[in-house]
């Protein structure tokens, strides 16, 4: 893999990786919990588990990403598989910001996180198809 696609990976990588950590925080910052009957637990319970496992998803994600693209054991096959799947998921989070967008509450933080969102399927998606439409070594 040429250098630029690495390069646009990493940051794509690195993103995700802050995002992951960030969204550890983001039930407490946003006082998510105060929005729910205080009797829920079972809700408080199911939220807290998603929101780990997906701000998890999206360090290991980013972990992977890096690793394959920018360590030398990986293959052609197991970078397509993985940037396969890392560029559906942010792809589908870009979808979704536009179909019900999140942050309207501040100007501005809408368009913000779209492009963020968009930036990083971008990372991802230029190396899939730089990758795609090389020929095998």
């Amino acid at each position: 893999m040429n250098l630029l696609p690495k390069i646009l990976v990493a940051l794509g990588s690195t993103i995700s990786l802050g995002f992951g950590i960030w969204h550890f925080f983001v039930p407490q910052a946003w006082k998510w919990y105060a929005y729910i009957d205080r009797t829920a637990t079972e809700l408080v319970i199911a939220i807290r588990a998603i929101n780990a496992f997906f701000s998890l998803s999206l360090i290991l994600f980013g972990l992977v990403n890096i690793l394959l693209v920018c360590g030398d054991r990986s293959n052609r096959y197991s970078i397509i598989v993985v940037l396969i799947a890392t560029s559906i998921l942010w792809l589908t989070r870009v979808v979704f910001q536009v179909i019900c967008p999140q942050g309207s509450q501040f100007p501005g933080l809408q368009y913000g996180m779209l492009t963020a969102f968009a930036i990083v399927s971008l990372c991802y998606l230029f190396p899939l198809l730089s990758l795609l439409f090389q020929s095998p070594r």
